[in-house]
């Protein structure tokens, strides 16, 4: 009779989670025990920087990911980066060790008492398997219910269950599946079509489901077939749409009134694969302006529920696209042949630092038009968008619920996704040293990725809330005395200092088959300036 590690294990391997990302602690080891040929185990010196490079790479695959975290004190150092992997909709599958049964009771060292109540509310489903026969089937659901839901999941098991015999029935679960239909019925489909066709001035406003479910060209499609104007819904973690086409105004501002105000003038908002909304500065307003109408269409029945305005279809956005390009007549409009916009000249830096435009554009053109860019500055954001031409899904990854440490891991985590694609880490010198650590691994697996490190001595954002809240005295806003050129180096990662756009330019240029860190000193900037 095989063991329950065995059932887990061929469950596992049959589903396709053979790459686990971890940082094991006593109670896990049982569970890797005896890891069949094939499996590979990507070890994060750091619990965070373990989710937010599951994250990352869970996000490029496009498949779920097994994240292997020790008991309660692992599993709360990682609760950080998974608010990221929440709000982006990671299907992550998050299981740690437990005390032996007859321990957990009595509150034994290294027992997670009630693992459950520890991880919600974030996740979508957690448990902990009443008995050890019941743990494939309880690792079955917890990989299903991350599938199902888009969101990553959380299962306890104490470490005596694994060498236990799974019993008769067990094995009746591996070779389950599950599937999922979201396609609107007759009666909504033409509800949808009809509003839409009948709207004289409609808006689009993309979330980034739209690139993590493969929609991006076909979004390009509609927005041309309606000449409709696109937003990326606010706080945005991946980039739905070309952000150079002419009709693409941009990333929509966090705060009510000011979203508000974007939608003057447009009778019809249609938003496609986002919630409504992720709003961040308190900016009170009007949720929508007079004569203004919205329809979100998304596969998160939980987002379609809390949303305080507009109407919502719960259907996977890719139906509802496919069903209004099939429907809908084009409009009249020139907007397909037009080229996209040009950037700008970037601006200049003083004092011996680069301005981060001069960076962006170095980017721009030194990198191959298919690097895929993860972003955590969030002070450098507008002169991120001046100066970048990204028209390739894929293209752009951003913490999702703000959550720092994110960006420097989940770069190694997208670069191992995708071997064959050039990837670029854009990482402030703040945000960095949340996940420095993942640069370890990074060296150790051989990871093709470049982290560029803009380092202007603060924390930008931080300065411009401290402005925009009326506290501009406040302490820890600044991190000087960092060289992380030596800190890359002491991790095992190449790192050079690039003193001008011209010397930044030429180390881009070279391509590189390991890790590489590039340090540039920048000016200090504000998110929207």
């Amino acid at each position: 009779m095989p063991s329950v590690r065995h059932l887990v294990h061929e469950l596992l391997e049959r589903r396709g989670l053979t790459t686990i990302f971890g940082n094991p602690g006593s109670n896990e080891l049982p569970f890797l025990a005896e890891l069949p040929a094939g499996f590979r185990y990507v070890l994060g010196l750091h619990e965070g920087a373990v989710v937010s490079m599951a994250d990352g790479y869970a996000q490029a695959t496009g498949r779920p990911v097994l994240v292997n975290l020790h008991a309660a004190s692992g599993s709360g150092n990682g609760l950080g980066a998974l608010t990221n992997a929440v709000a982006a909709r990671t299907p992550l599958v998050v299981m740690a060790g437990q005390q032996v049964r007859p321990a957990i009771g009595l509150e034994a060292n290294l027992a997670n008492v009630d693992p459950g109540a520890l991880m919600r509310p974030l996740v979508g489903w957690a448990g902990e398997p009443a008995c050890a026969e019941d743990v494939p089937r309880a690792m079955a659901q917890a990989l299903f219910e991350a599938e199902l839901q888009r969101r990553p999941t959380y299962l306890s098991v104490p470490y005596d269950d694994w060498a236990v015999d799974a019993g008769d029935n067990a094995a009746a679960v591996v070779g389950r599946s599950v599937r999922r239909a979201g396609v609107p019925d007759d009666e909504q489909a033409h509800w949808l079509v009809e509003q839409v066709a009948a709207a004289e001035n409609p808006l689009l406003v993309l979330g980034g489901d739209v690139d993590t479910q493969g929609l991006f060209d076909r979004a390009v499609d509609l927005a041309e077939l309606l000449a409709a104007p696109v937003w990326a819904a606010p706080s945005q973690f991946r980039l739905p749409f070309p952000n150079r086409h002419p009709l693409f105004r941009g990333v929509l501002p966090a705060g009510i009134a000011p979203v508000s105000a974007a939608f003057e003038g447009h009778d019809l908002v249609l938003v496609l694969g986002a919630p409504v909304f992720r709003y961040h500065e308190h900016q009170p307003g009007p949720f929508l302006p007079a004569g203004t109408r919205l329809i979100q269409v998304t596969d998160d029945a939980s987002a379609a529920a809390r949303a305080p305005m507009g109407e919502a279809l719960v259907a996977e956005p890719g139906a509802a696209i496919d069903l209004l390009l099939k429907q809908l007549d084009p409009r009249n409009s020139d907007i397909a042949g037009a080229g996209h916009t040009a950037p700008p000249s970037p601006r200049t830096g003083e004092g011996g630092r680069l301005h981060p435009e001069e960076v962006f554009a170095a980017l721009r053109d030194q990198q191959p038009a298919d690097t895929a860019y993860v972003v955590e500055s969030t002070s450098t954001t507008s002169s991120w968008w001046r100066q970048m031409d990204l028209r390739r899904p894929g293209s752009y990854y951003f913490p999702a619920a703000g959550g720092l440490g994110y960006g420097l891991p989940a770069s190694v985590g997208v670069a191992l996704g995708h071997p064959d694609r050039p990837v670029v880490g854009v990482i402030g010198d703040g945000s960095a040293n949340y996940g420095i650590t993942a640069l370890w691994t990074a060296a150790q697996e051989r990871v093709p990725v470049t982290i560029v490190l803009l380092r202007n001595g603060t924390y930008g954002a931080l300065r411009w809330f401290s402005d925009l809240l009326g506290t501009p005295d406040v302490p820890g806003l600044d991190v000087p005395g960092l060289d992380f050129t030596r800190i890359a180096e002491g991790y095992g990662v190449p790192a050079v200092h690039a003193a001008s756009a011209e010397e930044l330019r030429s180390i881009l240029a070279t391509p590189t088959d390991g890790p590489r860190l590039v340090q540039v000193d920048t000016t200090v900037t504000a998110p929207n300036a």
